[in-house]
C-alpha cells in the first residue's frame, strides 16, 4: 500500500511536468503564430504606406506638369484622402489594407491616363492672352508609312510657309522647344514639330529593329507629302538641327522639288571624325582642370567609334564635360533653357510621354547612332539642289566646325550661306532665338519665299 502510494506520489510530479512542457509549447507556438500575424499586418500596413506616396506622386503631379484641368486632378486627390480616412475609420484590418492599395493604384492609373488624354499644346494668344483669330495650335498623331506618330503645328495664320523641324538625337525630342522660344517665328511660318519615331510620344510607333536611317526619311517624306496636301503648298521649308541635319540632308536631296531651303543647326557631317574631335577636346578640357581621373577615364573608354552596348556611358564621359565648357561661354540671351525640365515641364507630354522621353536618349539614340559610323555627307551629300543655310554657333564643340567649314565650302546648291551666332553654342535657335527669328524672317524668308510665290 505504501509502496503504491509512493510511486503514485513520484509520478505526480512527472505527469505536472509533462503537462507544463505541452504548455509551455503551445504558449511558444501561440507566441510565433502571434507574431508571425503581427509581422505580416506590419508589412501589409507598410506596403500601403508606401503605395500610398508612390501612388499620390502621378495626381499631385497633375497640378504642374500636364494639362489636365485642375478640377479633375483635384477629383482624383480627394478620392485618395477618402480612401485614407476610410482605412483610419475602419482600422488597419488585412482586408482594409489590401482594399485601400487597389483603390490608389487605380487612382494613380487613372491620374496616367487622364494626362495622356488631355495632353495638348496651348492655344495661340495675342499680348492680351486672347486667342488669335484664324491662328492653328494642334497636338496631333498622323499615320505615317504604317505608323502613327505625334507633332504639334502652331501658327498664327493658316496660308503662312509651313516650316518642318527635325530634333536633335537621334532620339531627341524637342516638341516644347519651338513654342516656347521660337514663338516670334509662329507669326511668319506654320512651325511643325514631329516626334520621331522611337522618340518621346512617338515612342512606341515602331519596333526597335525598324529604327533605321533609311526609314526616318521615309517617314519625313511622307510626312512632307501631308503637310503640302493638308495646308495647300507646294513646297516647305526644313530646319534640321544636329541628327535632324543630317537627316534633313538626305530628305532634301532625295525630294529637291518639295522644299524651299534647308536651313541647319550644329550641321554633323561625319559621326566618327567628329566625335574624335570631341574626344581629344574633352580628354584636353580634363588637363586643364586637372581632373586626371577623367583623364584616365577617357583613355580606357578610347575614342570613338562605339557600339550600341558602349555609347550612352562613353559618349556621355566625354560629352559631359564638353556641355558644361559651352554652357559657361554661350550666354545667349540669357533664357536659361534647359532641354530636360523644359520638357519635363510641357503639357504636350503625358506623364507615360515623359518617361518616354528618357527611354528615347537611353534606347534609341545608342541604336541608330551606331548606325551611322560610316556616314561623311562631303562624299554622300556633295551637292543640294535647294538653298542651303548653315546656322552655327561659335561655342559649339558638340559639331565641328573644321567639318562643318568643310563641307559649306565643297557643297553646290543654288545658294548658300554660312551664319554665325557669336553667343551660341549647338543650339543658336535656343541660344540667340531673338537672333534666329529675324535671319529665317529676313534672310531666309526673304530671298526664297518671294522668289517661290512669284514662280507658282
Amino acid at each position: 500500500m505504501n509502496s503504491q502510494l509512493e510511486q503514485t506520489t513520484r509520478r505526480q510530479p512527472q505527469t505536472m511536468k509533462a503537462l507544463e512542457d505541452t504548455s509551455s509549447r503551445d504558449n511558444t507556438g501561440v507566441s510565433y503564430r502571434c507574431l508571425l500575424r503581427r509581422f505580416g499586418r506590419g508589412l501589409l500596413t507598410l506596403t500601403t504606406a508606401v503605395v500610398a506616396l508612390i501612388s499620390v506622386v502621378p495626381v499631385l503631379l497633375l497640378f504642374f506638369i500636364t494639362a489636365v484641368p485642375p478640377l479633375v486632378a483635384a477629383v482624383l486627390l480627394f478620392i485618395d484622402v477618402v480612401i485614407l480616412v476610410v482605412l483610419v475609420q475602419r482600422g488597419f484590418t488585412p482586408l482594409m489594407l489590401s482594399g485601400s492599395v487597389v483603390g490608389m493604384l487605380t487612382v494613380a492609373a487613372v491620374a496616367v491616363i487622364a494626362s495622356q488624354q488631355f495632353a495638348a499644346t496651348p492655344p495661340m494668344t495675342d499680348a492680351e492672352g486672347n486667342v488669335v483669330p484664324g491662328s492653328i495650335a494642334s497636338l496631333e498623331a498622323v499615320e505615317l508609312n504604317g505608323s502613327q506618330q505625334w507633332m504639334t503645328i502652331r501658327g498664327h495664320r493658316e496660308d503662312l510657309p509651313v516650316l518642318l523641324f527635325l530634333a536633335g538625337g537621334p532620339g531627341g525630342s524637342e516638341l516644347v522647344m519651338t513654342r516656347r522660344y521660337l514663338s516670334e517665328l509662329e507669326k511668319h511660318f506654320i512651325i511643325v514639330n514631329w516626334d520621331q519615331p522611337g522618340v518621346g510620344k512617338s515612342y512606341y510607333a515602331l519596333s526597335r529593329d525598324q529604327l533605321t536611317p533609311e526609314r526616318y526619311v521615309e517617314d519625313a517624306y511622307a510626312l512632307t507629302l501631308h503637310l503640302r496636301e493638308r495646308f495647300n503648298q507646294d513646297k516647305i521649308y526644313v530646319l534640321g538641327e544636329s541628327w535632324g541635319s543630317i537627316l534633313g540632308v538626305w530628305l532634301v536631296q532625295q525630294h529637291p522639288d518639295l522644299f524651299h531651303a534647308f536651313i541647319s543647326t550644329g550641321q554633323v557631317v561625319d559621326p566618327v571624325e567628329n566625335d574624335t574631335d570631341m574626344h581629344t577636346f574633352a580628354l584636353q578640357l580634363y588637363r586643364e582642370q586637372g581632373n586626371m581621373d577623367a583623364v584616365e577615364g577617357l583613355r580606357r573608354n578610347g575614342p570613338p567609334p562605339y557600339t550600341a552596348d558602349e555609347m550612352v556611358g562613353q559618349f556621355q564621359a566625354m560629352n559631359g564635360v564638353i556641355h558644361n565648357y559651352m554652357l559657361s561661354h554661350a550666354h545667349g540671351e540669357g533664357t536659361g533653357h534647359n532641354l530636360a525640365l523644359d520638357s519635363m515641364r510641357a503639357q504636350e507630354y503625358g506623364l507615360m510621354d515623359k518617361v518616354s522621353w528618357v527611354l528615347s536618349l537611353l534606347h534609341t539614340f545608342p541604336h541608330v547612332y551606331a548606325q551611322l559610323n560610316d556616314l561623311d555627307l562631303r562624299i554622300e551629300a556633295p551637292s543640294l539642289d535647294v538653298p542651303v543655310y548653315f546656322i552655327r554657333g561659335r561655342w559649339d564643340f558638340n559639331t565641328s566646325h573644321r567639318l562643318a567649314e568643310e563641307y559649306f565650302a565643297l557643297l553646290e546648291a543654288p545658294h548658300k550661306e554660312l551664319i554665325w551666332f557669336a553667343d551660341s553654342a549647338h543650339t543658336p535657335m535656343w541660344d540667340e532665338p531673338t537672333r534666329f527669328v529675324d535671319v529665317l524672317v529676313h534672310t531666309v524668308l526673304a530671298d526664297t519665299w518671294t522668289c517661290n510665290q512669284d514662280q507658282r
